[in-house]
């Protein structure tokens, strides 16, 4: 069976093409097995919830449903092999049945025709176009279209819809879920999925419904692990990780699938597990509070969009304000988008080394002229000189992610801010692309910096060696 379990043949082939006849009439009658059973499970379903809720008050707990689920699958199952014998048709083989068990309970508790590419740790992004114009993005960088991820765009709406409940109950436990609304008065969805990837979805102001998943690998990473992939190099890996001990103010800058987030956790691997961290995002993407052997004490925030009513937004500036309350030796900002800059800049300067944090730009020195802008259109409206001033005063480095001649994602460069000069912010770029994209010694640090790191167990011959070695230090 192709849908909902495989991804389509390349070069847009579909399920089917040039197939024995006998083996598409299978495949095309085992689909209309699956819609036959979830179908009859989901009216079933319907009425135990219901008849639950009529005779205790409360919803139907989330595990009590998922095993009637199981239950009332298995039940249609065996009704439909006695209906198939009794009318002389042979049943399903066991190997068909458990395909249609398992796409039935994809769809009524999982991420429906979604959950095999999100059971795929192949698969790094997903796009839909629609529900039939599904494309796929793997971690080697090749995009295939694939298989329908459901029936219509009704029926896909239906399913992104279901998933924002579900997220909602996540986020409380399961009691007095957070409001998900998804339709044409709110047509932008964002949410987490239960394995970490962030969602967005779209309706209404598009021709037909659109989503976007970025999967994310690496929950847990660290800077050796991202040297064993080639983002970077040995000279790197210390540096950064005496960038973190000396408690240097550090923006990640780069495209949208650079690997900035995956960066940040690595850096955060570094941070002592004593440490009290703050994150603040736009959507929980870092995952820092999920390893309590590592990071035991994490408050993870992030903003909310307003309800129905339009009340009760709250913005990662006001969160930014919030956690500085919380005695956080480090505050970690997933992504600076906004206003949240000017409270961040400030809490940098003003003893809250350490923190961290990711923005989009295209070059490190791109950074300064991002920030610029993000401060002038903030409440604070600060003007470029000021905002200068204020990232000399907070920032230590700038590393910027980008893509080698291969493909791969690494470091393109590193720049330490020295100081402020009027409209522009005064840095030397203390690695910079190589000949293959690749970061490779460029100017010298300064007195002050080498000292800091140095003192933090950076051994400075690592920079005189790469600055010699073949290839910058990089392994071919």
């Amino acid at each position: 069976m192709s849908y909902p379990f495989e991804p389509l043949p390349p070069a847009g082939r579909r399920p089917g093409d040039g197939l024995p006849s006998e083996v598409a009439g299978a495949e095309a009658a085992e689909i209309a097995v699956v819609r036959r059973i979830r179908r009859d499970v989901a009216e079933r379903l319907t009425r135990e919830t219901r008849a639950h809720e009529t005779a205790t008050g409360t919803p139907m707990p989330a595990g009590e449903q998922q095993a009637a689920t199981h239950r009332l699958i298995t039940d249609a199952l065996d009704a439909y092999a006695t209906a198939e014998m009794n009318a002389g048709r042979p049943p399903l083989r066991p190997a068909a049945e458990s395909r249609v068990a398992r796409a039935v309970a994809d769809m009524l508790l999982g991420a429906g025709g979604l959950q095999p590419l999100l059971n795929d740790e192949r698969v790094e992004d997903i796009h839909a176009n629609g529900f039939d114009q599904v494309f796929v993005r793997y971690t080697d960088g090749t995009c295939r279209q694939v298989a329908p991820i459901a029936d219509s765009d009704a029926e896909m709406v239906e399913l992104i819809r279901r998933l924002a409940a579900d997220a909602g109950r996540a986020e409380t436990g399961g009691e007095g879920a957070e409001e998900r609304r998804w339709d044409r008065a709110a047509p932008i969805l964002k949410l987490q999925l239960p394995d970490g990837s962030r969602l967005h979805a779209v309706m209404s102001v598009t021709r037909r419904p659109a989503l976007s998943i970025r999967r994310h690998g690496y929950i847990k990473v660290t800077l050796a692990d991202l040297e064993q992939l080639g983002t970077l190099n040995p000279l790197l890996r210390e540096l950064f990780a005496a960038a973190v001990r000396a408690r240097l103010n550090t923006l990640v800058a780069g495209r949208t699938g650079a690997g900035k987030t995956t960066l940040l956790r690595a850096l955060g691997s570094v941070i002592d597990p004593d440490e009290r961290i703050v994150t603040i995002e736009d959507t929980y993407e870092l995952a820092l509070d999920v390893d309590k052997a590592l990071h035991p004490d994490v408050v993870a925030m992030q903003s909310r969009e307003a309800n129905v009513e339009g009340e009760g937004a709250i913005d990662m500036s006001e969160l930014f304000r919030s956690g500085l309350r919380m005695s956080p030796d480090r505050v970690i900002v997933g992504e600076i988008r906004g206003h949240e800059v000017i409270p961040m800049l400030n809490a940098m300067s003003q003893g809250n080394d350490g923190s961290l944090g990711t923005i989009h730009a295209s070059s490190s020195a791109g950074v300064f002229k991002k920030l610029a802008l993000y401060a002038a259109q903030s409440p604070e409206r600060l003007e470029p000189a000021t905002t200068n001033l204020l990232v000399a005063e907070a920032v230590h480095l700038v590393v910027h992610l980008g893509f080698g001649d291969n493909g791969r994602r690494v470091v393109t460069s590193v720049r330490e801010v020295v100081d402020a000069d009027g409209l522009s912010v005064a840095s030397n770029e203390i690695l910079r692309p190589g000949p293959d994209g690749r970061a490779v010694p460029g100017s010298p640090l300064s007195t002050g910096l080498l000292s800091m790191l140095s003192g933090a167990g950076f051994d400075p011959r690592l920079l005189e060696d790469a600055r010699t070695a073949p290839g910058g230090g990089w392994m071919s």
